[in-house]
């Protein structure tokens, strides 16, 4: 029978283990929250899903014609990761587009974090099945946006859907999540604006 000296030395053995896994979870779910943007943006631009590829806009909008004989409905939502504090919407809440037509649409953002910061927006297509057919030959979710305290501006999105979609996909939902980018700021991207109207 073990002595009461050997069950307190393997009860803390076992509470060391636990602490090592505990602390190793924690380090572990905080790295990959930090590498949740650039990887999920390398990935979309490698795969070209969820509008994170600008690939082949320009070589399709060479040649493409408006099919004026259907109407898609685009809906924008937006969403902020972690509760940042910012004011960040869509100007217009919806759209109608002919397949092969170029429009073009501004996003709200204000900053309300009470300092200067660095943030990315990450684009997302529903249904999946739209989301390569849907190109973005301008938009602000391209590079990373610096705002400056209690900034404000007006940011766009200049897109068309090819005409090649599905017949059956009458609507759909481009949405934008916001994510607080200064863990990972790119230097020669510190203060771009990329063409967002300041107001």
């Amino acid at each position: 029978m073990p002595s009461f000296d050997q069950e307190k030395k393997t009860a803390k053995k076992n509470n060391r283990r636990l602490i090592i896994w505990l602390v190793c979870g924690v380090l572990f779910m905080f790295g990959f929250s930090y590498m949740l943007v650039p990887l999920y943006r390398l990935v979309c631009q490698q795969e070209g899903i969820n509008g994170g590829s600008v690939r082949a806009a320009t070589e399709v909008d060479a040649g493409m014609q408006v099919d004026r004989s259907r109407v898609i409905k685009v809906t924008f939502s937006t969403q902020l990761h972690n509760g940042i504090a910012f004011r960040f919407m869509p100007l217009q809440h919806s759209i109608l587009i002919h397949p092969g037509e170029r429009k073009l649409v501004y996003f709200y953002a204000e900053n309300q974090t009470g300092r200067g910061i660095t943030v990315q927006a990450i684009p997302s297509i529903t249904p999946v099945d739209a989301a390569r057919y849907l190109k973005k030959t301008e938009c602000f979710c391209f590079t990373q946006q610096y705002f400056y305290n209690h900034e404000k501006a007006d940011m766009p999105v200049y897109f068309f859907i090819e005409p090649s979609i599905a017949k059956d996909i009458k609507e759909v939902t481009l949405s934008y999540t916001l994510f607080d980018a200064s863990g990972y700021l790119k230097k020669d991207q510190a203060h771009f604006t990329h063409g967002r109207i300041e107001i």
